[in-house]
């Protein structure tokens, strides 16, 4: 199954999503190459990049779970690259 680099952009806009979606990302921790969280307490929300290596529907399913919690707004970008064979 082919793999592809991706960042899912992520802005919670309420604290008490971060718990659901932490649990969220440890489910698929061994597609996460890294992941880097911004707090931003003057607009009161938490940014956070979560970078893949990993097949296409690995990815779709990380993204829709994270985008149906309350709150939490997410963007998926997919690399153009393709992998080294």
């Amino acid at each position: 199954m082919e793999k592809r680099i991706a960042i899912i952009g992520t802005i919670v806009e309420n604290k008490d999503s971060v718990k659901k979606l932490n649990e969220i990302l440890h489910e698929y921790s061994d597609y996460i190459i890294g992941r880097m969280g911004i707090p931003y307490a003057e607009r009161q929300i938490q940014i956070i990049n979560i970078v893949m290596d990993a097949p296409n529907d690995v990815i779709s399913a990380l993204s829709g779970k994270l985008g149906m919690l309350p709150d939490v707004n997410i963007k998926t970008i997919y690399s153009k690259v393709s992998p080294r064979q």
